[in-house]
This record gives C-alpha cells, sequence and structure tokens, in this order.
C-alpha cells in the first residue's frame, strides 16, 4: 500500500512538472513578437516606425526587409501621398548589424545585406511620394544613409550623424553614396575618415537635414509638412519627384532638356491643367489626384 501511495504521488509530481512545462511553452507562444516596423495611416499621411530600440533599431537583413515591405504596401494607391520615417528610442538607427557581418555568416549572406540595403535606398528616391525622415536622436552608418536618402529630413537639435565604421574595420562605402551626393565632398570625406560625428546644426548647414527644431515640436513640425504635400496633386508630386531625381545625374544642358520635356508632359495631365485654370479663376483647385491626360501629346 505504502509502495502504491509512493508511486502515485511520484506521477502526480512528474504530472504537475509536464503541465507546468507545456503551460509555459504555450504561454510563450501566445505571446506575438513585436513587430521590427511598425506602419500607421491616417489622411494621406503613411507613418513608419523603426521598432527596435533594444538593438538600437539596427538595419538588420530582417529589418530592412520589414521598412521595404511597409514601404510598398499599396504604394500605388491613390490615397497615399507621402511617408513620414521615424524610430522608437534614443537611437534612430546605429546602422547595420554587425553580428550579420562576421565571417561565421558567410559572403553570399554579407552580399544579400548590402543589396537589400541598397534597394531600400533606391526605393525610398524611385517611389512616387514623398519620404520625411522625423529623426530624434543618433543616426550612424546606414542609418545616417537612411536619412540621407529621404526627401526631406526633419530633426531634433540632440540628433547627431555618423560614419564610424572605419573605426571597427569596415569603411562606410555605401553609406558614402547618399552622403555624399547629399553633402560637400569634403565634408563627407571628414566624417568618412574620421568617424566622427556632426551635430544637428552642422547637418543642417551642410545639407545633411532640411530643417532643426526643438524636441517637443518635432512631430508637429514634420506633421505640417506631410499635410502640405497632401495638399498637391498626387500625379504632379510624383512626376516632380522622378523628374528631380534624374536630372540630378545629368549635366547641366542634359538637365534642362530633361526638365523642359517634362514641363509639357506636366501641362497635358488634367491635374496640370486645373491648377492653371484655379489660379486664374482665383478659387482652390480640385485635384483628380490620378494621371489623366487633359489634350493629347
Amino acid at each position: 500500500m505504502a509502495r502504491s501511495l509512493f508511486y502515485r504521488a511520484a506521477n502526480i509530481v512528474q504530472l504537475s512538472r509536464f503541465t507546468l512545462l507545456v503551460g509555459s511553452k504555450s504561454l510563450c507562444t501566445q505571446i506575438p513578437a513585436e513587430p521590427l516596423t511598425v506602419r500607421q495611416q491616417n489622411n494621406g499621411i503613411r507613418s513608419i516606425t523603426l521598432n527596435n530600440p533594444k538593438k538600437r533599431n539596427a538595419l538588420s537583413l530582417s529589418m530592412l526587409e520589414s521598412l521595404r515591405g511597409n514601404i510598398l504596401a499599396d504604394i500605388d494607391s491613390d490615397d497615399l501621398r507621402v511617408i513620414v520615417i521615424s524610430a522608437k528610442g534614443p537611437v534612430f538607427s546605429s546602422g547595420h548589424d554587425l553580428k550579420e557581418l562576421t565571417s561565421a555568416q558567410g559572403r553570399d549572406y554579407h552580399f544579400k545585406v548590402f543589396q537589400a540595403c541598397s534597394e531600400v535606398m533606391t526605393l525610398i528616391q524611385d517611389i512616387p511620394v514623398p519620404v520625411i525622415a522625423m529623426v530624434n536622436g543618433v543616426a550612424t552608418a546606414a542609418g545616417c544613409q537612411l536619412v540621407a536618402s529621404c526627401d526631406i529630413a526633419v530633426v531634433t537639435e540632440k540628433s547627431t550623424f555618423a560614419t564610424p565604421g572605419v573605426n571597427v574595420g569596415l569603411f562606410c562605402s555605401t553609406p558614402a553614396v547618399a552622403i555624399g551626393r547629399a553633402v560637400p565632398k569634403k565634408v563627407a570625406m571628414e566624417m568618412l575618415f574620421t568617424g566622427s560625428p556632426i551635430s544637428a546644426q552642422d547637418a543642417l548647414l551642410h545639407g545633411l537635414v532640411s530643417k532643426v527644431v526643438p524636441e517637443e515640436r518635432l512631430e508637429n513640425e514634420t506633421l505640417a509638412i506631410a499635410r502640405r504635400v497632401c495638399q498637391a496633386s498626387r500625379p504632379i508630386v510624383a512626376l516632380g519627384k522622378a523628374t528631380f531625381h534624374r536630372q540630378m545625374a545629368q549635366g547641366r544642358d542634359a538637365a534642362y532638356a530633361i526638365a523642359s520635356r517634362v514641363m509639357v508632359d506636366n501641362l497635358a495631365l488634367r491635374d496640370g491643367q486645373e491648377g492653371i485654370r484655379a489660379f486664374i479663376e482665383k478659387r482652390k483647385p480640385v485635384w483628380t489626384n490620378k494621371a489623366e491626360k487633359a489634350h493629347d501629346e
């Protein structure tokens, strides 16, 4: 009898341990992982927030893929007029996740990381709506590249920018593509060779950012710009953005030739003619927000 009671008690203990183990696993599976980026949209303004502050919003391959997906979602919708990229925590982005760049990951994986990064940076400039960086904190390496790639950057006074890769043995060659096109050559070279950060005011002085504001005004100032963008015709803005980036890569004469043709194309759009008529008639334009023709080319 005593032995029977002993085995029964032992079975109960084992069953309890099993139940606790299964219960704990079940509890873990019920808690969803935090998304790396969070997307919200309201009144034409899409907000994408980098959401991995524990890892300083590092642009890991997963983060880049998440960012790309949230940029491209319904990108051709007439309801989307502007994208704002911000970050949770004191670091906008520290750049690539260096744990992904060790020999253990391998050369093919490294190519995949930098290809994904290049795709996101060029995507920001190629999509038909403006992209605004809203920065409150540190942006380094590929994080600085992300700021430089955006069409507009509104930052706080405490924000800093750097390309410190040289100090860890990885020269910031891909960030240099965007930064070298945003700031004067000698400023870019000093950032790249020394890794020293520059202040928000210096970033403004050299053209890396558009506006520096107090922290408490960052969101309001950014949204004010976004709302102004929303007041314009979507196809007109899209045409203008594409033309700007295209002509900037050309010499002066070629740039004028491209821009002149596009101005004529702009006039052929229904919204182009509506804007001119509204100005002449002293009224607010009523945009179609569609790339419809007003007359034949």
